[in-house]
């Protein structure tokens, strides 16, 4: 996450704040508003909106955040509708009525559609947040990924076969009508496939047809026009050529008669090539009046087919085909043994594929339970395990064939529960970050947030705490909420939350602080408000300043 920028959001007027990549701390007195960021960071990607978040006097809170754009959202971004780039902007507003309005990159998007970013692009942890670890198919993704798991492979064999058990469905359901729309098809097919009716052919012989109607007239107009042509004494040919002749007569007495000598000749060539063409129609005219009844009866049986399935003429051709092609889908889906036999083999791939998948997960479940639990002994849960369950389905599903469940038990001799049903808030945090440090580099999600996971820690553990989030800031932003100043010191960025009075009311803000001022609120949070020398040098050293 890049930046974030809330407006009338509760009791914060207006804040731009830029994150950086590493570890970032929250840190501020008790009441200050320390979650607020983490609450509005909820909202817009698409957790519940209500209307008491909006700031008293306001008309709308307004939240804005940015984020990297992961390459592997690009595809999602585009299948959405919503513009991709380097950046990824999405902003969310809440009227007084609790209504919100929403958009990705500028594109208005659904709070669902928030939502789906949103477990792509953080991942919040805290006493009662619980995201990652305890939706179902993100447990199952977060143990394929350290298994090294593609399982697109089953997915689309999965998909194969529901859709061969699909097909197979509707054809034993189907038989009766499917034999019945089979013969009425191949009975048009049948009486359509007498005529053989050929693509354009309604048109040449439209063509012909009109011709052949038109014989005569047409005879007798081109006869007319040679008549007219070539008569022997008031020919157009015969009186162009004298025309022509006379002009070129006296072309040395007037220049100008050139000119219209060029116009006559070539009128006179234009005439005798008309001529020609007219005698050259009329060699090869003929009334033939029985190709005209073949064209009548051809034609008639066209438009009898038209009328009978209501269509035009030209139509007939591709609708010809379309039963045809319709007749092929129909002999298919009748055919059940062969439809048995592509269910059989679309399932015999599945299956395969799910057992190459519970072979991978079995082998790598241990393994997971072994690391999360050796990072549980220096949380403050020595004696805990963590235990990640694979349980035979009730029915094959596109993820396999076992359901996976992350098991833990708080304390040496206590017996493993789903992580969801862990009674200590302090529990769930502890194991969380666990859970986060060992399989840090496979989540999706590249920021990670922690909203106080370390309540009901101190001392060393507290310091552990510091450590491994230091550690998880190598490989993803990590952000954190904490009272604990050994947490704190070990950040690589320190933001400090304030609630200050003033003409206009409270306001939350949030500062970020280094140097001397780092020192003072680390202080503040070893020793309260009142600052002494020991509390300032124990601050001093815990940052490793001199």
């Amino acid at each position: 996450m890049k930046r974030i920028a809330l407006r009338d959001f509760v009791i914060v007027r207006e804040l731009e704040l830029e994150l950086a990549a590493g570890f970032s701390v929250l840190t501020g007195e008790t009441g200050a508003g320390k979650s607020i960021l983490i609450d509005a960071l909820q909202l817009a990607l698409g957790s519940r909106a209500d209307a008491t978040v909006v700031r008293e006097g306001a008309a709308r809170a307004d939240i804005t955040a940015e984020f990297d754009l992961p390459p592997d959202l690009a595809p999602w971004l585009k299948e959405a509708g919503f513009e991709g780039g380097d950046s990824l902007l999405v902003r969310r507003t809440i009227d007084t009525q609790g209504k919100s309005r929403a958009w990705v990159n500028g594109a208005p998007a659904t709070a669902t559609q928030l939502r789906e970013l949103g477990e792509q692009l953080v991942d919040i942890h805290g006493q009662h947040a619980w995201q990652s670890l305890t939706r179902p198919a993100s447990v199952r993704e977060l143990l394929d990924a350290y298994a090294g798991l593609d399982t697109r492979p089953l997915q689309q064999h999965w998909q194969g076969w529901r859709t061969a058990q699909k097909v197979l469905a509707e054809a034993r359901t189907a038989q009766d009508s499917l034999q019945r729309e089979r013969e009425r098809l191949a009975w048009q097919i049948g009486e359509v496939d007498k005529l053989a009716p050929a693509a354009d052919e309604w048109d040449e012989l439209n063509a012909s047809h009109t011709r052949l109607s038109h014989a005569q007239a047409l005879i007798d107009a081109a006869q007319g026009a040679i008549e007219r042509l070539q008569g022997d004494e008031a020919g157009a040919t015969d009186s162009l050529s004298k025309s022509l002749d006379a002009v070129r007569g006296l072309e040395h007495l007037e220049p100008r008669f050139r000119e219209v000598a060029e116009v006559l000749a070539s009128a006179l060539a234009q005439a005798e090539d008309a001529s020609h063409s007219l005698q050259s129609y009329l060699r090869r005219a003929d009334l033939d009046p029985a190709r005209l009844a073949e064209l009548d009866e051809r034609m008639g049986l066209w438009l009898s087919l038209a009328r009978r399935y209501k269509r035009t003429p030209d139509e007939l051709p591709a609708l010809l085909e379309g039963w045809k092609q319709e007749l092929a889908r129909l002999d298919a889906a009748a055919d059940l043994a062969a439809l048995e036999a592509a269910e059989r083999a679309a399932h015999a791939a599945f299956a395969a594929e799910a057992r190459a998948v519970t072979k991978a997960r079995t082998k790598a479940a241990p393994q997971l339970s072994k690391a999360v639990t050796a990072a549980m002994q220096g949380l403050g849960m020595q004696g805990g395990k963590f235990e990640v369950a694979l349980e035979k389905s009730a029915e094959p599903a596109s993820s396999g064939m076992e359901d996976v469940a992350f098991l833990v038990a708080g304390h040496a001799g206590a017996t493993p529960r789903p992580i969801g049903k862990v009674a200590s808030g302090g529990e769930l945090s502890r194991i969380a970050l666990a859970i986060a440090v060992t399989t840090s580099r496979l989540g999706a999600a590249q920021t990670l947030i922690f909203d106080e996971v370390d309540s009901g820690v101190g001392g060393a553990v507290a310091e552990t705490v510091g450590r491994l989030m230091k550690q998880l800031g190598k490989d993803r932003q990590v952000l954190a909420v904490t009272h604990l100043p050994q947490v704190a010191a070990c950040a690589d960025h320190h933001l400090v939350v304030a609630k200050r009075g003033g003409a206009q009311g409270v306001a939350s803000t949030v500062t970020p602080v280094e140097g001397e001022k780092r020192v003072a609120e680390v202080a503040r949070m070893l020793g309260g408000e009142r600052l002494s020398g020991t509390t300032l040098a124990h601050a001093k050293e815990m940052l490793g300043l001199p």
